[in-house]
């Protein structure tokens, strides 16, 4: 019989012993391993991302909440600082309404009060004119 070039023939025979038998049950059953440890990689390697994925999102939302809260933080602080600021102020002006000497000025000043003999003199005030 003439071989033609490119084609191959398969000769080879299966020798159907027990050793043969076993190996290939050994071979069945190493690769039935393979495939579940393949499955449990993917089912563990999808957990570990959905972990990952749902912790990102919870730190990136914390992050956010975060500076949120810093920045309104901030904004009280300013708050306060102005509120402590008009409280000095307030507590000066109250030192100053209890003076005798502030209180007759004031009255002089705003009510036009005056001392005998004195004559108060209101002069209209100056308005700026709008420069072009």
């Amino acid at each position: 019989m003439l071989k033609r070039k490119g084609t191959k023939t398969n000769n080879v025979k299966k020798i159907n012993t027990t050793y043969v038998k076993q190996q290939e049950q050994h071979l069945e059953r190493k690769q039935r391993e393979k495939k579940l440890l393949i499955r449990r990689l993917v089912a563990f390697g999808v957990l570990f991302s959905i972990i990952v994925g749902t912790l990102s999102l919870y730190f990136f939302q914390q992050q956010t909440i975060h500076s949120e809260k810093e920045s309104e933080y901030e904004q009280l602080q300013s708050e306060l600082q102005a509120q402590l600021e008009e409280q000095e102020e307030l507590e000066r002006e109250v030192e100053l309404l209890n003076d005798v000497d502030y209180l007759l000025q004031i009255a002089r000043k705003d009510y036009f009060f005056s001392k005998e003999g004195e004559i108060i003199f209101t002069l209209p005030e100056e308005e700026e004119e709008p420069s072009y």
